[in-house]
């Protein structure tokens, strides 16, 4: 171990801190034989609909200025595909952004947004200097730590209610791939425990 510092910024709705270590250690090389990894977009966000409005809008947009550059002559099959794949990247890019910590699917875009604002006042608490502010930052703090533990209990169990609606439709149509598929989900990874012999 060569360092061990903390991370007072960490949202952990606890009165710890986030400790972190620097270590050595020998790992065996991982071949990636050439490939290059692609940064994933935050496609979740499209279920809110002013999202997906703007989103369809500035797509929209750079595809009309794609269209014009197209009715040139001396165009490729490959500048053509390059000039696409550029389009909807960068609006994803602009309207998405990159997918930057690994959300639950049911946890609501507004929730989302909660929590960063409880991560904010969670620096706020941090870089409070007098006692006075740091008690009025947890104070708040607390109070939005309770409203976004409501709001991802009301995203599960709506999330939960929406999936067994979809295994009920599935019962009922005789879906049989997708009544497997979503119980599936519903159940968890849940696995029935192995008698074990006495010996």
């Amino acid at each position: 171990m060569e360092d061990l510092r903390t991370k007072r910024e960490s949202d952990i709705a606890s009165d710890h801190h986030l400790l972190v270590a620097k270590m050595k250690l020998k790992l065996k090389k991982h071949q990636t034989m050439g490939r290059t990894t692609s940064q994933k977009f935050n496609t979740a966000f499209l279920q809110d609909t002013d999202k997906l409005n703007k989103f369809k809008i500035v797509l929209s947009n750079k595809f009309q200025a794609f269209h014009d550059l197209l009715n040139r002559e001396g165009t490729t099959m490959e500048g053509n595909w390059k000039g696409i794949k550029e389009a909807i990247t960068s609006t994803c890019r602009e309207v998405l952004g990159h997918k930057k910590h690994h959300h639950k699917e049911w946890i609501a875009v507004d929730t989302l947004d909660k929590i960063q604002e409880r991560r904010t006042k969670k620096a706020a608490i941090n870089i409070g200097r007098k006692r006075a502010e740091k008690a009025k930052a947890q104070a708040e703090y607390t109070e939005l730590n309770k409203q976004v533990n409501r709001r991802i209990r009301t995203d599960k169990r709506k999330y939960m209610e929406d999936l067994a609606m979809a295994v009920e439709k599935a019962a009922r149509e005789g879906n049989l791939r997708q009544l497997y598929d979503t119980t599936k989900k519903l159940a968890g990874n849940y696995r029935k425990p192995e008698a074990r012999k006495a010996k």
